[in-house]
């Protein structure tokens, strides 16, 4: 099952990229676990810039945008969550 990671203090990117990770997830028909990480001291923590963060399995595959639901799907697929 893989991990996903929201990263973002709750703005409008932040739950636009949260509706995005949910559907590629469930477009895909994989099980995976999608967390919303709020606390700055915490965003810190992976060393980005900007927010929106996208955490897949530990690794920062996107930050500062929102990624489209496509976009998601296949780095889910490369991070062999299918």
């Amino acid at each position: 099952m893989s991990k996903i990671k929201i990263l973002g203090t709750g703005c409008t990117k932040c739950r636009n990229l949260t509706a995005n990770a949910e559907r590629a997830v469930q477009e895909l028909g994989i099980e995976a676990e999608i967390e919303k990480v709020t606390e700055v001291q915490d965003i810190i923590k992976f060393q980005i810039l900007m927010t929106p963060g996208l955490v897949i399995d530990g690794q920062v595959k996107s930050a500062g945008r929102v990624p489209s639901v496509e976009e998601i799907q296949q780095m889910l697929q490369a991070a062999g969550g299918n």
